[in-house]
């Protein structure tokens, strides 16, 4: 299931092997992951909720993001690339990737367009790479 915002899929490993996979496919496109939130364990530890497994990975590629906060720099606003890695309702895995280009065209400057394209380009790449 694609959004506005963003496009993902099911994948066959275990949630955390997943998201080992996603963190080495990541880095294979030259991402590195800033921040890694546990939304499950927060939702414990702040609610006493138990929930599935759920991970926002924040993904940056320092040259791509370097390339935008010089065309904007106000653009860190939009930044970093989330990446969610999670157990849907029915026990499977699901991995998920904020849409650059949706979130970037906010900006509305042709070159940061561009940027976004590549972002885009390299998270379907990483998107295809885990199984």
């Amino acid at each position: 299931m694609n959004t506005k915002y963003g496009f993902g899929k099911n994948v066959t490993h275990s949630f955390e092997a997943t998201v080992e996979s996603v963190t080495l496919a990541l880095q294979n496109e030259g991402f590195g992951i800033l921040t890694d939130i546990d939304v499950a364990a927060t939702m414990k530890k702040k609610l006493d909720l138990d929930m599935p497994p759920y991970r926002i990975l924040g993904a940056c590629n320092p040259g791509l993001a370097h390339r935008a906060i010089e065309i904007e720099p106000a653009i860190g606003l939009l930044l970093p690339c989330n990446v969610v890695v999670r157990q849907d309702s029915a026990g499977g895995i699901r991995v998920e990737f904020m849409d650059p280009q949706a979130v970037l065209e906010l900006v509305d400057k042709p070159a940061i367009t561009q940027v976004a394209e590549e972002v885009r380009q390299r998270l379907e790449r990483v998107m295809a790479a885990i199984q």
